[in-house]
């Protein structure tokens, strides 16, 4: 077989001779700075050289140890880094991938979580909103002919319409919610009975902050199915503006219906005209029996 050669045909096992040499000249710095210097002195640090490697036991060639000489006044093997140039860089970040590569996939998975949760949160449900309104109206008008709550449904999906059109999606989802709030409401239908049971009052009296010479009368009427089971109706609470869900609240009356239903249970302590008001289903607001501002209380 043909002996192995480096580039340029030069046998391969010179060249690593010729690369030895350099090293060993180089761990003898004070050596090499003062045989190099002088062109007439080369050959003595042959000489030299070649008493190390006999010291060794290793037979070196002349020219292996001239080949080295004049490789290490070239400076034929030592690495000239290249300059710190854009290529550099981005070479370096490449081979040190397994350092911070696990940190920037780690960003990046993050970013692309948070894009998604916006998306998924925020963005489809803002684009959804129109849609949802009108869905919501439609749903009232299909429920109801009267002409009130219709009225107040256009109302709430115009102003919902427009907020969601200028990115106003705080206003636009609480105009979506009074309409399917509505849309709840109508569809309900309960009978109003006057309460009347052991450890409930069927009627309080309030003394108004702004008028305390006078008085609010209530009647605590109950919302049932036709099964006698309680309704939960959304109620605004006349004192604080606020309004919950319940089955179970206090209608405003003049004092002279309070007298007349607090005698109709005093004579033999049962209401025998407990029935306050009916509600259907497409009605927005029960038909009431008794005279009522249908203004009302939760709490009492």
């Amino acid at each position: 077989m043909s002996e192995t050669t480096a580039k340029g045909g030069q046998p391969l096992d010179e060249v690593m001779m010729a690369m030895d040499v350099v090293d060993t000249l180089r761990r003898r710095e004070r050596l090499v700075t003062t045989e190099l210097a002088e062109t007439d002195r080369r050959e003595d640090l042959k000489k030299r050289l070649r008493d190390i490697y006999d010291a060794q036991g290793i037979k070196v060639s002349d020219a292996t140890l001239e080949e080295g000489v004049q490789a290490l006044a070239e400076n034929r093997f030592v690495f000239d880094p290249p300059r710190n140039s854009l290529a550099v860089r981005l070479a370096r970040l490449y081979v040190t991938r397994d350092r911070w590569g696990k940190w920037v996939l780690g960003g990046i998975a993050v970013l692309i979580a948070a894009v998604f949760f916006y998306i998924v949160t925020v963005a489809g449900p803002n684009r959804a909103l129109p849609g949802q309104i009108n869905a919501a109206y439609d749903s009232i008008a299909a429920a109801t002919q009267e002409a009130d709550a219709l009225a107040q449904a256009a109302e709430l999906q115009a102003i919902g319409t427009q907020a969601a059109a200028v990115g106003q999606t705080g206003d636009a989802r609480q105009a979506l919610a009074q309409l399917e709030q509505m849309r709840d409401l109508i569809n309900l239908s309960y009978t109003l009975q006057v309460v009347n049971k052991p450890g409930l009052n069927t009627g309080v009296w309030r003394v108004p902050d702004a008028n305390t010479g006078a008085r609010n009368y209530y009647i605590i009427v109950e919302a049932l199915d036709a099964t006698g089971r309680p309704v939960q109706v959304p109620v605004v609470n006349e004192e604080t503006g606020q309004t919950q869900s319940v089955s179970m609240w206090g209608l405003r009356v003049d004092e002279a219906v309070f007298e007349q239903i607090a005698a109709d249970k005093g004579d033999d302590g049962i209401i025998q005209n407990n029935e306050f008001g009916r509600k259907a289903r497409g009605q927005l607001v029960p038909e009431y029996f008794f005279p009522t501002t249908g203004a009302a209380i939760t709490s009492w």
